[in-house]
């Protein structure tokens, strides 16, 4: 049972501020896969009704940054430092989609995660790759 309570306390450190803002939520959280869901807001459309690519981007980050999070040593944190999203659907208002991120690369300096961003019919409506630098956390000084 050690191993669920180190993944508590990793889950424990997930700052969410951001995906709450966005609407998102965790529905899954392991060292091998994490999703959440999101609803398609007029807030997170664009111009043509549709989720906006850069609320899909932002919740992608989300989900591979705390998919980090969960894969980490002890006092290691992690920013992103690469993102790349293809657009292969558009997702309507009132719709939610869901986001799936797997791991591609656990390495001690780097980790990449791609994110499936999945339609309600279970048509992926984006993918993301994205590369995360593993940093050594200090807190910063008064």
């Amino acid at each position: 049972m050690q191993h669920q309570d180190d993944l508590d306390i990793r889950l424990a450190r997930v700052r969410t501020n951001f995906a709450e803002h966005l609407g998102a939520r965790m529905t899954l959280a392991t060292p091998d896969r994490v999703e959440f869901e999101m609803k398609v807001t007029s807030f997170l459309a664009n111009t043509n009704g549709v989720l906006h690519g850069g609320a899909i981007m932002g919740l992608a980050d989300n989900v591979g940054g705390v998919a980090t999070i969960l894969n980490l040593p002890e006092n290691r944190n992690t920013t992103t430092i690469e993102s790349k999203t293809n657009f292969m659907r558009p997702v309507r208002m009132g719709e939610t989609v869901r986001a799936v991120a797997e791991p591609l690369h656990r390495g001690k300096t780097t980790q990449v995660w791609q994110t499936q961003i999945m339609r309600e019919d279970n048509k992926v409506a984006a993918i993301v790759t994205q590369t995360q630098l593993v940093l050594e956390w200090r807190d910063r000084p008064d």
